[in-house]
């Protein structure tokens, strides 16, 4: 297995998924740089998210038609070129343009380099490259609170993205060197423009909303323009990706049942609990007068409970089941997320530091299940599109979990004052879990059991 080449693939995806958590931390001191509320710097998070989401269908296309290598190595270059943009911007709307220009650069830089690692690899390899390609998504959000906290707290804000620049240097010229120069095929299939311009425009509207209610004044006139925009263009879009003949997304996989739930519940669940490492830090920063470092120590418990439980997720998932997990995971999800609604500044840390580490890990069982029973019924000649169909659901959902904190932040603003809109928002986006829990009781007894190992029990009774 080329080793290096896998190594340098989890280098960059690790960059791209730094850039997507790390500003979470560094918010409240962007947003005194800037001088606007610290809640209009999630637009500089959903804007970034929900680019990879328009383009990550886009990346596959380019990759068979213009090289592996060229396209790898443009996307690190404009990641690093935007990184440099992020660092120098001088308001929020040119720090927002630079975020989405970095967008750009991670949506071709990540699938791609996936995708040649993937190919390369013979299929006894698979699991090895896999593990490799694995590290940064577990790695990446744990490092992401510390650094941003102490970033912002010791140095400046702008560290955070300055620091992309030798990495994305060293990137790029590992990549010349060890990235295949042989094209991987020819276009499959040709690109479906239609499609992309109108997931574009829906998309590009949400992220006007939702930076429009981060205002401190809302403009109502802006806000309903934009929202009619992406919601005409979200309906003709998929009115279109349901009768084309090459459509950028296969919509009709949804009637794969196990693989609609992973989607519909599943969405619900990431667009809660992505909310919540966004939210924390606001808290705990602008409320209870924390520095940014202790912040981000902090927020650093809900992904030490993602990896505590790690160990015992795929044991739990062949022993008891997809939908008894999926319930166990949602319902305690809710309720520690219904426990951060009573925080004060009087809570003591360990407590705080409890239920946060909690949370964390019942997050982590809920993505494992739902990422895995996405495939469960999936048939192998229809796995490609499945994968682009829900990479692009999730960073849509990653996007929203933001923006969500970001309204229910401020609809609370208009009835409390000081933490209220917080405990109201925490207790919204429990509610929000409610919809998972629904759809996870839902789901066939047997759900996902074609992933599970057969018992000697059961072979016996066979």
């Amino acid at each position: 297995m080329p080793v290096a080449l896998a190594l340098l693939v989890a280098g960059t995806l690790f960059m791209e998924i730094l850039d997507g958590t790390i500003l979470a931390t560094a918010a409240p001191s962007i947003a005194r740089t800037f001088g606007v509320e610290s809640t209009q710097i999630g637009v500089c998070v959903t804007a970034y998210v929900l680019t990879l989401a328009v383009l990550i269908p886009l990346s596959g296309w380019a990759t068979d038609r213009y090289g592996a290598r060229k396209i790898y190595v443009t996307a690190i270059i404009t990641f690093t070129a935007a990184s440099v943009f992020c660092a120098i911007s001088a308001n929020l709307t040119t720090l927002i343009a630079a975020r989405v220009l970095q967008g750009v650069g991670g949506a071709m830089m990540v699938p791609v380099g996936r995708l040649v690692v993937l190919r390369a690899v013979d299929r006894q390899d698979m699991i090895r490259a896999v593990a490799y390609l694995t590290w940064p998504a577990l790695l990446a959000p744990v490092v992401a609170p510390v650094a941003g906290g102490l970033l912002s707290t010791y140095t400046s804000w702008r560290w955070i993205f300055i620091i992309n620049v030798p990495l994305g240097v060293i990137a790029a010229i590992l990549a010349l060197r060890l990235m295949p120069a042989v094209d991987l095929g020819p276009v499959r299939r040709p690109m479906d423009w239609v499609g992309f311009v109108g997931s574009a425009l829906a998309l590009g509207g949400a992220v006007v909303v939702a930076a429009a209610l981060g205002e401190p004044r809302l403009n109502i006139a802006v806000i309903v323009t934009a929202t009619a925009i992406a919601g005409l263009s979200a309906a003709a879009t998929v009115h279109h990706l349901r009768r084309a003949a090459d459509p950028l997304l296969r919509l009709d996989l949804f009637r794969i049942g196990t693989f609609r739930t992973a989607h519909a519940g599943g969405g619900a669940f990431r667009i809660a609990v992505n909310s919540i490492p966004f939210l924390l830090p606001l808290l705990f920063q602008d409320q209870f007068g924390w520095s940014a470092a202790k912040a981000g120590t902090m927020v650093l418990f809900v992904f030490v409970g993602n990896l505590v439980i790690k160990p015992i997720t795929t044991p739990s998932l062949h022993r008891y089941g997809f939908r008894a997990v999926l319930m166990v995971a949602t319902f305690f999800a809710a309720t520690t997320i219904a426990l951060c609604a009573l925080f004060s500044d009087d809570t003591p840390l360990a407590v705080i530091a409890l239920v946060i580490m909690l949370g964390g890990a019942f997050r982590s069982i809920g993505f494992s299940a739902y990422n895995t029973i996405a495939f469960a019924d999936v048939e192998q000649p229809e796995m490609n599109d499945a994968s682009t169909l829900a990479a692009t659901a999730q960073q849509l959902a990653q996007g929203l979990g933001v923006a969500y904190a970001v309204v229910t932040l401020r609809l609370g603003t208009q009835l409390w004052s000081g933490v209220g809109p917080y405990r109201f928002s925490f207790l919204m986006i429990a509610a929000l879990l409610l919809i998972a829990f629904v759809a996870s009781v839902r789901l066939p007894l047997k759900a996902g059991d074609t992933l599970r190992p057969v018992r000697q029990s059961d072979a016996a009774d066979g």
